[in-house]
């Protein structure tokens, strides 16, 4: 079994109505899909990859050898009362630092072009994430722009959060006793995932069975996050996920998030709603299943919540209103 693979140079064709079919299945039974042609040329593609793993090396590993987990799965291998199923708890085997238009001063420094391949790559990404947000529009059956709008709080075109995730998952001599990244689902709108090509790690839960994301040489990964799937009204959803801890290979993953606002409000599309009507007693798909949240109460609520069921958190946001 395997996550849907789409080509997206065939949206605008003569298969057009067969891509948006796909991407709707991705969304609807999936939660994750990934595209191939997506319009990012495979020169800027090899050019993230070199400037990250030379990042890593040269500014990275060094302080990740010393990091939180590399003590604690030491001290668990070197505690002779542990037994040989406890794992290390409540941290991630991962190198990760984040990339906002914001942060941009505090971006790595002595990796020579990393500051111009990653500033180029995400002003790409972004037109991508657009896209594929106006294609979510489409089969829900909402006009165009809607999810973009919304996430930028029905105003302000550059409200929206945009933010690049660089993480990497060097190799672990103990992989069984410690998580790569714990399963979660994500909090905002939509991911989009440039992951390594040749080290395994992602899975996906479907259907109560945990599967791989297989490496795809220059393929863009796309999930549904948690706000996606409160304006599609469950429609689509966001889905666990987690990364395994692997014994060769330092798994490379640039992850990038298109969130609404702080200062979004974000619910279920009253076009998917009986009669646009929220509140309505009714049953069905047009039933409202999630309730009105301010996107910054809803973060404060992930920041602590993170690695539990997502439902709870839809409620303690509306708490926090």
């Amino acid at each position: 079994m395997a996550i849907p693979v789409i080509d997206f140079s065939k949206l605008d064709g003569e298969e057009r109505v067969k891509i948006l079919a796909q991407i709707a299945n991705g969304c609807e039974e999936w939660g994750f899909f990934q595209l191939i042609n997506h319009g990012i040329s495979e020169e800027l593609l090899e050019r993230v990859k070199n400037v990250a793993s030379e990042c890593y090396k040269v500014e990275r590993e060094p302080n990740f050898k010393n990091s939180k987990p590399v003590k604690l799965l030491n001290e668990l291998l070197e505690n002779k009362s542990s037994n040989d199923d406890q794992k290390v708890e409540n941290v991630d085997w991962e190198d990760v630092f984040l990339l906002t238009d914001e942060n941009d001063n505090d971006w790595p420094s002595k990796t020579h072009g990393f500051k111009e391949v990653m500033k180029e790559y995400r002003a790409e990404l972004k037109k991508l994430a657009i896209k594929v947000m106006d294609v979510m529009d489409e089969n829900l059956g909402l006009p165009k722009g809607y999810i973009n709008k919304a996430f930028n709080g029905g105003e302000d075109k550059n409200a929206a959060f945009f933010g690049t995730k660089v993480s990497h998952y060097p190799p672990c001599p103990h992989p069984e006793k410690v998580n790569g990244l714990r399963a979660h689902t994500d909090a905002g709108g939509v991911i989009l995932l440039f992951q390594d090509d040749e080290v395994n790690g992602l899975q996906i839960l479907k259907d109560g069975v945990w599967i791989d994301v297989q490496p795809l040489k220059n393929s863009i990964v796309i999930n549904v996050g948690d706000q996606i799937e409160v304006l599609s009204n469950g429609k689509y959803k966001s889905v666990w996920h987690r990364v395994l801890a692997m014994p060769d290979g330092n798994r490379r993953s640039i992850a990038s998030f298109y969130n609404p606002s702080l200062k979004a409000t974000i619910e279920p599309a009253q076009e998917l709603l009986v009669n646009g009507n929220i509140g309505k007693e009714v049953e069905g798909d047009s039933a409202t299943k999630y309730p009105k949240i301010l996107f910054g109460d809803y973060m404060s609520v992930y920041a602590e919540q993170k690695f539990q069921p997502k439902e709870p958190r839809f409620q303690a946001a509306v708490k926090a209103m």
